[in-house]
């Protein structure tokens, strides 16, 4: 579930997708029969399988954009997110083969290059937690030139539960617990050394989500850092690391982590 990000510009637009996938539609689409097609913008849906089965997903997706625009203060994606769902692992990796030889693989995709950016994924257990999980790198990358990948896993990991569980039922909310208990509280500034995937292991996938539960639901002031941070992303100013900018506006802030955490019921 985790994310590859290849990023470069997308210059494709809804009405010529739309035209573009009407006009195959039946045939094959990027070398594979698709049974069944559906725009929940800005997601554009093709399914091994009928999507019919997936409308209250589908609706979620459509919700994620507008919580990512209510909570982080970052626009709606203006260009479109291709998906592609899978019916089985077998015919998944059969089309990572195929297409994407040289990305690692992994149980669900995102991944941009040339062109809009692309979710891919097979149904399993993990089906619809693996969707809103990738879906949600999708929207950052297509509004922001740049996501740090601790802030761009914390808010997948925070986003990929139903929208019931994001504040209290996120599996990570446990054994995040058990460290604080421990006395094994997690430092921001490790997070930020972090370049790439394979330093990311369960524990630094539960901090970063940890710290992006507590700039959502903690200190107002935390907040208001996480939104200025993305929105200096977005404007192209130099953003400065989120750890410096949290410690002048929340003192005392690992303590304030802490305290966020014990008292949160």
């Amino acid at each position: 579930m985790h994310a590859i990000r290849c990023r470069t510009s997308s210059a494709l637009t809804f009405a010529l997708l739309t035209v573009l996938a009407s006009a195959s539609r039946g045939r094959s689409c990027l070398g594979q029969s698709w049974v069944d097609r559906k725009v929940c913008r800005p997601f554009v849906c093709q399914a091994e399988f009928p999507l019919a089965r997936l409308d209250g997903l589908l609706g979620e997706l459509d919700q994620l954009q507008a919580d990512l625009v209510r909570y982080l203060g970052v626009p709606p994606a203006r260009e479109p997110i291709e998906v592609y769902l899978f019916r089985d692992k077998q015919s998944y990796s059969g089309y990572l083969r195929r297409h994407l030889p040289n990305v690692p693989y992994r149980r669900a995709l995102y991944v941009k290059k040339r062109g809009p950016g692309m979710v891919l994924a097979y149904q399993n257990r993990e089906f619809q937690t693996d969707l809103r999980h990738e879906c949600t790198h999708a929207l950052l990358h297509a509004v922001l030139p740049v996501v740090p990948l601790w802030l761009d896993e914390g808010l997948a990991e925070y986003f990929e539960v139903p929208p019931r569980e994001r504040a209290f039922g996120n599996p990570h909310l446990s054994s995040l617990r058990w460290s604080l208990r421990l006395g094994m509280v997690p430092r921001l500034e490790n997070l930020e050394k972090k370049a790439g995937l394979s330093e990311m292991g369960k524990n630094e996938y539960r901090d970063s989500w940890a710290w992006v539960h507590f700039m959502l639901h903690g200190p107002k002031e935390a907040h208001n850092e996480l939104v200025g941070f993305l929105r200096d992303i977005r404007a192209s100013t130099p953003p400065g690391l989120l750890s410096g900018r949290l410690q002048r506006r929340v003192p005392d802030t690992q303590k304030r982590f802490v305290t966020h955490f014990n008292n949160w019921k």
